[in-house]
């Protein structure tokens, strides 16, 4: 049996912590193999921020440009493989076809190709600080956290790629006030109350009302009609798909200038779960799986333990199951969700076997999922 292709992915953020674009890493066995799945996933692809496209551990041939390279995807080349004549005959001829590059594992005194525009440069910030005169903008990678994060764009470095910004929140005990509305609003929800009791907490709060019919009128729902009131939601959605977007919009209540990374994930990884669920789980299943995904970095974004969030919000068990303790019917599909976001192939590859699933529909949900939620950002 040869060996998958399977993608990973982690954004990259400006100064600001605004995602700008999604790095995309192939894992796989060779260039030709990475392209054949690449052509597979041309209707997936992401298209609102820029693409990286990373080849992993191999060396960048012309043999990718059997794949037409979408305009919005950059080409990553190793610095490593700067010196190799394959890489050396790919150059020319990305510069030709007017494909842009990235250039990985910069480090200072790397010998460049000359006429070559490096539209970004990815340093490994583990092992140096931001070298002076790099050849594009600055991206540092490898940071544990929002502080050193912050550390690296005052070194110099214009962003950062990867999931720094999971880590080193505070949790408090309980859940702050603004986001107790919402909380509320998903519990009368899930116990069907009179739509006269929802609609009253919502005219509590124009701006959460907004919200909600903006999310539900949106693309990534595909409704033939325009929603225009809560009432009319429920006539049309139901109870069950209203729990859903409630959630969704609990997941974009903070306004912390470091949320909408957060939030980026959170809803790429619901829908991933959605995506790959479809096989396995009936709809309310599959909106639960989402549910399950998006509320995993709840407590990072509220500030929160998760635990104080379950207590509030009264999930059912298969959610908090996973949440808590990573068990149940969804514990391995928020494992699967989690293994897309790092750099163990082999570990995915053993977990998507486990679950049945083939590369296909695990790339496929990635890229949906990564698609999805860019296209809820503002």
């Amino acid at each position: 049996m040869s060996q998958p292709v399977f993608f990973t992915r982690e954004p990259v953020v400006n100064k600001s912590r605004a995602i700008t674009a999604n790095r995309l890493v192939a894992h796989g066995p060779n260039i030709a193999a990475i392209v054949e799945t690449l052509k597979s996933l041309d209707e997936v692809w992401p298209d609102r921020h820029t693409a990286f496209l990373s080849l992993g551990k191999l060396v960048p041939t012309p043999d990718l440009l059997e794949w037409v390279v979408p305009e919005n995807t950059l080409i990553e080349i190793p610095a490593p493989t700067l010196g190799h004549p394959q890489t050396q005959a790919l150059l020319p001829r990305l510069k030709e076809a007017g494909i842009s590059v990235c250039l990985s594992w910069y480090g200072a005194g790397t010998a460049l190709p000359p006429d070559l525009d490096w539209r970004f440069v990815i340093v490994d910030a583990r092992r140096q600080q931001a070298p002076s005169g790099l050849p594009g903008l600055g991206l540092a990678w490898g940071l544990t956290d929002t502080e050193a994060f912050l550390q690296a764009v005052q070194g110099g470095f214009d962003g950062a790629s990867g999931w720094f910004f999971l880590k080193g929140a505070p949790a408090a005990k309980q859940l702050a006030p603004a986001y107790a509305q919402i909380v509320r609003l998903l519990n009368l929800v899930r116990n069907n109350a009179e739509i006269k009791e929802i609609e009253a907490v919502l005219k509590q709060d124009v701006a959460l009302s907004y919200k909600l019919l903006r999310y539900i009128n949106s693309a990534g729902f595909g409704l033939m009609c325009e929603i225009q009131s809560f009432r009319h939601a429920v006539s049309i959605l139901g109870y069950n798909n209203l729990n859903k977007w409630l959630s969704l919009l609990l997941v974009t209540a903070s306004r912390d200038p470091s949320a909408p990374s957060l939030m980026q994930a959170a809803i790429a990884r619901g829908r991933f779960m959605e995506e790959i669920g479809a096989s396995f789980f009936d709809r309310t299943g599959q909106d639960n799986l989402f549910i399950t995904g998006a509320f995993s970095l709840l407590h990072t974004l509220l500030g929160t333990s998760m635990e104080a969030l379950l207590e509030e919000m009264h999930l059912p068990s298969m959610i908090s199951d996973a949440l808590i303790r990573g068990e149940g019917e969804f514990g391995p599909f928020l494992a699967l969700a989690r293994h897309c976001e790092g750099f163990d192939a082999t570990a995915l590859t053993a977990l998507a076997a486990q679950l049945h699933l083939d590369p296909t529909q695990v790339n496929r949900a990635l890229l949906s999922g990564v698609n999805f939620a860019d296209n809820l950002q503002n």
